[in-house]
């Protein structure tokens, strides 16, 4: 039995099937690779036939699996600029999933941070949502959002918003089976959605990254320089303590950053594979500050054999293990860096990178699809 908000639903009748099972993958929207896209990447790969569902895509930054794949857009990827602005056509969303056409599928795997869920599935076929977050900008980061719009969003969001929830919450009964990529997102399901879910962390190619024989004395920040990632808290906190720090990343928030920031902190806006691997494997330590969903810099460092300062919230303490691989910080604030930095300093003459590594491997794309597997049985 399946159990949503205080519902009990009969299992699902099944049709007998002589052949592979068709399956469909939902997607909120493809315009860069980043973690959600890596997911539906190795979804690919357990189901080689899946046909893709998709908003809006931009096929020149997608990788060759995705592009390979038949994909079927929305009618949002036919409005003006919806590669660039697919966002503001969100209060659309909604009804171009209803659009979709699924009665053919056996299977439907949703991939949830955007607007995905809400397709409609015929009698008999499983619907199983892979979720990242529930839509952040519509409930717990409402007021952060909010505050940072402009006057006219600032003016229409609360009545948008609101009636996205109402669909948001209602679309959330069309699933029958809930996947969260961590303990911090199965809390936020049974919060907002009312629904359990299973802890299935997202796959991390921990075998691409290898320690390094010599260490650096610098410290690393890698991440979107956006508000939510917190980055003004490392810049703010290593000018502080002049320990050198490499933030690598663009965003919003760059030139503020680099005003603000002392002689010791180098801005590299982008890195490629091959460098972001050298300066994993290192670095001093990895540097943390924001209140992830998961959070995947942190597996790739320990994969690197490297330790991780992390805020002790969120996706983090799925992932490092405090006084071992790593270790925490209570608030997001310069002075809670500092100190961990301190700290830092302190605990790695005991640091083993073997145990990072060890860590790390938790987190290997077969342990995601043995699970998947498992959950997605018809």
């Amino acid at each position: 039995m399946i159990e949503a908000a205080g519902v009990t639903h009969a299992p699902l009748d099944r049709r007998l099937k002589f052949s592979e099972p068709r399956v469909a993958i939902v997607h909120y929207w493809l315009v860069a690779m980043r973690g959600g896209e890596r997911v539906v990447e190795h979804l690919l790969d357990l189901y080689p036939g899946a046909d893709l569902f998709t908003h809006v895509i931009d096929a020149d930054r997608m990788a060759p699996r995705i592009r390979a794949a038949k994909v079927t857009t929305s009618f949002i990827n036919r409005l003006p600029f919806s590669r660039r602005f697919y966002q503001y056509y969100l209060p659309l969303m909604p009804i171009a999933l209803e659009e979709f056409d699924l009665s053919d599928y056996d299977l439907v795997i949703s991939s949830e941070s955007g607007p995905a869920k809400g397709v409609i599935t015929r009698p008999g076929s499983l619907h199983v949502c892979y979720c990242h977050s529930p839509m952040r900008y519509i409930w717990d980061h409402y007021h952060q959002y909010k505050g940072e719009a402009n006057l006219l969003a600032r003016a229409v969001m609360p009545a948008m918003y609101h009636r996205m929830r109402q669909w948001d919450f209602a679309s959330s009964a069309r699933v029958d089976r809930f996947a969260a990529n961590s303990n911090f997102v199965k809390q936020r399901i049974e919060k907002v959605w009312r629904r359990d879910a299973e802890v299935i962390h997202p796959p991390v190619q921990t075998n691409l990254f290898t320690p390094s024989v010599e260490t650096g004395d610098f410290y690393l920040w890698v991440g979107q320089l956006v508000p939510y990632k917190r980055p003004d808290i490392a810049v703010d906190a290593f000018t502080r303590s002049g320990l050198p720090l490499v933030m690598v990343g663009a965003g919003g928030m760059a030139a503020a950053l680099m005003k603000r920031a002392g002689p010791n902190i180098t801005f590299v806006d982008r890195m490629d594979f091959n460098q972001l691997r050298q300066a994993y494997a290192r670095c001093k330590a990895l540097v943390m500050t924001a209140e992830e969903d998961f959070g995947i810099t942190p597996v790739e460092a320990m994969a690197s054999g490297r330790p991780v300062i992390a805020y002790g919230r969120g996706g983090a303490l799925d992932s490092v293990i405090d006084g071992q691989t790593g270790l925490y910080f209570a608030e997001q604030s310069a002075s809670a860096v500092v100190d961990a930095a301190e700290r830092l300093e302190r605990f790695l003459p005991d640091f083993d990178p073997r145990d990072s590594i060890a860590r790390a491997r938790e987190f290997a794309p077969h342990h995601f699809a043995e699970k998947m597997k498992a959950l997605t049985q018809l």
